[in-house]
């Protein structure tokens, strides 16, 4: 059987190479691995469990309310982040969060709001926009701090910086060799220096939930 997790080697260029981009395996599996479990099995560069998500029924969205979101975690178990969907939005609006959430305990501060683009008919190449809390709170007409292009359905999008274009992580298909690639629950993560993988991969998860509707073919073509 063939290893699914990163095979890419980076060889140092000068005596101070610029620092190369942190390469993930994402595995659409869950770690939990019986029946009826839905999540991620993320593997680093040198094939160790790098984050985890665990879902333990298949209606996701539903799930995730009732639970109090998805979370997000290290490879030991650690809560990193939890995203959790907005009841009623238009927009398949997520909120993302640091730790985990405590439904008993006053509201945790927002990290981030992720959703579908603004416009009413999606017509361009945007996935999903990313608003930090603190552009939220000044300037709810803000343009949005991360743009996701491409098709996550596809396994072929790229996360850029709403400001810039620059962009700070790649979403692809998986190849063993130059011959073999594998199915769409299998494949690669790129995160470029300066962004938190975990914070990319919470961008991950809700892709994963808002492109999943076969009555949104415009949203996950």
């Amino acid at each position: 059987m063939s290893r699914i997790h990163p095979t890419e080697k980076f060889s140092p260029a000068g005596p101070h190479p610029p620092s190369p981009p942190s390469v993930f395996t994402l595995w659409k599996r869950s770690t939990m691995n019986f029946q009826g479990t839905d999540g991620f099995t993320v593997f680093d560069h040198l094939g160790k469990l790098a984050f985890r998500v665990e879902n333990y029924a298949r209606n996701r969205c539903f799930t995730a309310v009732a639970a109090g979101g998805l979370l997000l975690m290290d490879g030991s178990g650690k809560p990193l982040l939890t995203v959790k969907p907005k009841t009623l939005s238009m927009k398949n609006q997520w909120n993302g969060y640091r730790g985990e959430l405590d439904c008993s305990k006053n509201a945790t501060p927002r990290l981030f709001t992720m959703r579908r683009p603004s416009s009413l008919i999606h017509t361009s190449a945007c996935e999903a926009e990313i608003h930090n809390d603190e552009s939220i709170s000044e300037n709810r007409s803000a343009p949005p701090d991360f743009k996701i292009e491409g098709s996550f359905g596809r396994r072929s999008c790229k996360i850029t910086r709403g400001a810039t274009g620059e962009e700070v992580a790649k979403i692809s298909r998986k190849t063993v060799n130059a011959t073999l690639m594998l199915s769409n629950d299998v494949f690669t993560l790129m995160v470029q220096p300066g962004i938190e993988p975990e914070l990319v991969m919470a961008f991950v998860i809700i892709l994963d939930r808002i492109c999943i509707k076969p009555f949104s073919p415009l949203l996950c073509s």
